[in-house]
C-alpha cells in the first residue's frame, strides 16, 4: 500500500510499557468473509475488496485506498476489511457488484493495541494477540471481542524490518 494513506481516526486513552489504548471512531468498512472450513488464501480476500473500491461497483468508481487492511475470525468466519475514507457515508459509497463484499457500520469502541513489525502471518499474528491477551488481562482489563490483525504496508513492496502490523483487541 502507498504511503499516507487515509487511517481511522483515534484517540490515545492510556499508553502502558508494551501496548496502548485506542478509542476508535466510527468507520464504515468493506468486507468479505468465507468460512473458517475453507481455505482461502488472504490475498483472495483482498482482490475482491481491491476490486470494488477500484470500480467494480454500481457507479463505476475508484475509491481510495485506506489504511490498515484488518483481518480476523469470528462466528466461524475469516473476514477481511478495508475501512472507507471519511468523506463517505453508508449511503454515499456505490453499491458492490461483487454480492460477496458487503459495506457495513462499525461502531466506535475502545480497542488495545500492540504494534509489531516484520511478516504478519498467521502464526505470527496469533503469536502476538495472545500476548496482547495476557497483557490486558494482566492489567485486568476486560477483553469485548476478537483479535484483530491490522496490516499497514504493502508485503510485497515494504522491506520486513520496516513493516508496521498491529493486533488490535476490542475491551471495555
Amino acid at each position: 500500500m502507498p504511503e499516507n494513506l487515509e487511517e481511522p481516526k483515534f484517540e490515545i486513552i492510556k499508553k502502558y510499557n508494551n501496548f496502548e489504548i485506542r478509542k476508535y471512531f466510527d468507520t464504515i468498512q468493506a468486507q468479505v468473509a468465507s468460512p473458517l472450513s475453507y481455505e482461502i488464501s488472504p490475498s483472495a480476500h483482498f482482490r475482491e475488496i481491491a476490486g470494488y473500491i477500484f470500480g467494480n461497483n454500481s457507479e463505476s468508481q475508484n475509491i481510495s485506498m485506506t489504511a490498515p487492511v484488518h483481518t480476523w475470525e469470528q462466528n466461524n468466519q475469516n473476514i477481511m476489511a478495508f475501512t472507507m475514507p471519511s468523506k463517505f457515508n453508508k449511503d454515499d459509497l456505490p453499491k458492490p457488484n461483487n454480492k460477496r463484499v458487503r459495506i457495513v457500520d462499525i461502531e466506535g469502541e475502545n480497542v488495545a493495541v500492540l504494534k509489531f513489525s516484520w511478516f504478519a502471518g498467521k502464526r505470527r499474528a496469533k503469536k502476538f494477540a495472545n500476548k496482547l491477551q495476557k497483557l490486558v488481562e494482566n492489567k485486568g482489563l476486560k477483553i469485548k471481542g476478537n483479535p484483530r490483525l491490522a496490516v499497514y504496508d504493502n508485503p510485497m513492496t515494504t522491506l520486513p524490518f520496516m513493516r508496521r502490523n498491529e493486533i488490535h483487541l476490542p475491551v471495555e
